[in-house]
């Protein structure tokens, strides 16, 4: 989840943990996050499934573009439109899964495209019992083992995607979301129709839609680094500064100014500081 607001926040407004090591499961980001103030901000798309394990009181609010609300620890899919996360004491521990990954630890992938739902739909009890486990830990170092140990116990019982779905992941992660869906297909010798309805079932987004996700994630960052959007536009492979700034507005409602200034992009690098094919960028 990446909160955007119309103004950059100072950096002190989180406090922010990170794991001292890499995790055993590839495709797999983890943070904690303490807010030193108030929260109320859009949330704007990330190419990962999001979920958040609330360890504030009171519990965590996050809004769909519905209006519905769901309090505590909650699941946000790819591209989701119009959400909205609130808290006046939010503590939590945000876990960002590749969407091969998610599909296999969330089991429900494809039902989770730019939605909202509660952890606990998800995993039952189990959703319960972790985030007991993790408020009752004296350390952020014990809480990302169990949260990792959480994941792993999922990850070893779930079911995998196809490995052409998770090859064609990479290769849009890779190629930063600029590579022909058809030329993907190819090398996977699947049909391009056939490449379409699998990776929809198994990721919760179409293949050209992902592409769009994570070129506009790209562009976010290197507009938030400081470069003009004329720049970004030319260097992140969109038409002109017109077509860049359109995916901004479908994305997040804002425009390249006001995206740049976001609260997040500023913490981003700090809170996610290695990555790998499937995961986030450095």
């Amino acid at each position: 989840m990446r909160p955007v607001g119309p103004t950059r926040a100072p950096a002190p407004l989180w406090d922010i943990a990170t794991p001292p090591r890499p995790g055993r499961i590839r495709g797999v980001g983890m943070a904690g996050f303490r807010a030193l103030a108030p929260v109320d901000l859009d949330v704007v798309p990330y190419p990962a499934v999001t979920v958040a394990l609330d360890l504030g009181d009171p519990p965590l609010a996050v809004d769909d573009a519905t209006g519905r609300r769901t309090h505590g620890s909650v699941v946000v899919g790819l591209a989701p439109g119009g959400v909205r996360g609130h808290g006046s004491a939010i503590t939590c521990l945000q876990l960002r899964l590749a969407p091969p990954v998610a599909h296999r630890i969330l089991g429900a992938a494809s039902e989770l495209g730019g939605t909202v739902v509660g952890l606990d739909q998800l995993w039952g009890r189990d959703a319960t019992r972790t985030e007991e486990r993790l408020r009752a830990a004296s350390s952020w170092d014990e809480r990302f083992a169990i949260a990792e140990a959480a994941l792993l116990r999922r990850y070893t019982d779930g079911r995998p995607v196809d490995p052409e779905i998770a090859f064609a992941w990479d290769q849009l992660v890779t190629h930063r979301g600029s590579v022909r869906i058809e030329r993907i297909a190819a090398e996977i010798g699947w049909s391009r129709k056939r490449l379409w309805s699998r990776f929809q079932a198994q990721t919760g987004l179409g293949p050209k839609h992902a592409a769009r996700l994570v070129r506009f994630d790209d562009a976010a960052h290197r507009l938030a680094a400081g470069h003009s959007a004329a720049r970004v536009a030319a260097d992140t492979g969109y038409t002109d500064q017109s077509h860049l700034h359109r995916d901004i507005r479908t994305f997040t409602g804002t425009t390249p100014t006001t995206l740049a200034a976001a609260p997040w992009l500023t913490v981003d690098p700090t809170a996610w500081p290695t990555t790998g094919p499937d995961g986030d960028r450095p």
